[in-house]
């Protein structure tokens, strides 16, 4: 329990560290808003985690994420006159409400996320869980929020442009990936069976590759507006790509299919030829 605790104390320090360093640019006493955003994405976080505690449920997890990101975009975005922060705000609130709902349909139809089975009945690991999707939220969107109020206003460039080429990639490759791992699940013949066409073809994961681009292309678009310590921000997309294929994301994945397909000659194959992440053609036996 104890380290559960301090691992909680660790994950909102770093939060909140974040959040200062994307403030710096005209001071934290006169301009607050990013730490702002930053609490209430925690707070956000422990009031869900009431009810979902009580009722050792973690089907609204993903809606609570996608609605933090949008409440805080929509705070820090309201403050903000120029064409770069609605931009940025805009690729946000449609990334979160497209992938928050999909995520919330996917758990709902299956009944539950297998993920939390063990962790939901602990007070100070579900508390934890919850506490490091507001890490999450902080860490992915902390060059977008920076950039939304800089002491002065820049104007979309080169920068802008490459930027919304990569999030339009990265986003059209995760929508894609999703809705062909969807319909696959949704035909009973592939019951206890892997996907090996479409994307996931030539990626294992090319939803998580899909995230990582697009997350890219948002700190890119962000780039020319910060200052100072907020430079410190442009770690979002890196911090993405740690945590999805580090940490809790492929790591996790492959244990899983590991444990459920490890020896089938087909998964085997699959596997080998395989790129885990990256989109490219499949390596020949």
């Amino acid at each position: 329990m104890r380290k559960s605790f301090l691992s909680i104390a660790i994950v909102v320090g770093v939060g909140l560290l974040m959040a200062l360093a994307g403030s710096s640019d005209v001071g934290l006493l006169s301009s607050p808003n990013l730490l702002m955003a930053a609490l209430v994405a925690f707070g956000l976080q422990w009031l869900a985690f009431i009810p979902a505690f009580i009722y050792r449920s973690e089907r609204f997890y993903d809606l609570v994420g996608a609605a933090t990101y949008i409440i805080i975009t929509v705070f820090m975005a309201a403050q903000a006159t120029d064409s770069r922060a609605l931009l940025l705000a805009a690729l946000i609130i449609i990334w979160a409400v497209r992938l928050g709902g999909f995520l919330f349909l996917r758990v709902r139809h299956a009944g539950g996320d297998s993920r939390f089975d063990q962790i939901k009945h602990s007070f100070p690991r579900f508390f934890l869980t919850w506490t490091l999707q507001g890490l999450w939220v902080i860490m992915t969107s902390a060059a977008a929020l920076a950039a939304m109020a800089p002491s002065e206003s820049v104007p979309l460039g080169g920068f802008a442009m490459i930027g919304l080429l990569l999030w339009l990639i990265g986003f059209t490759i995760e929508v894609i990936a999703d809705e062909q791992k969807r319909r696959f699940r949704l035909n009973s013949g592939n019951k206890d069976r892997f996907i090996t066409h479409g994307l996931w073809a030539w990626s294992r994961h090319p939803n998580y590759f899909g995230e990582i681009v697009l997350w890219f292309g948002v700190a890119v678009i962000a780039f020319p507006a910060l200052q100072s310590w907020q430079y410190v921000t442009l770690v979002s997309p890196v911090f993405v790509y740690f945590l999805l294929t580090k940490v809790s994301g492929i790591p996790l994945l492959e244990a899983s299919a590991r444990k459920r397909w490890g020896g089938d000659t087909e998964f085997e194959r699959y596997s080998a030829t395989t790129s885990s992440l990256l989109l490219c053609p499949p390596r020949r036996d």
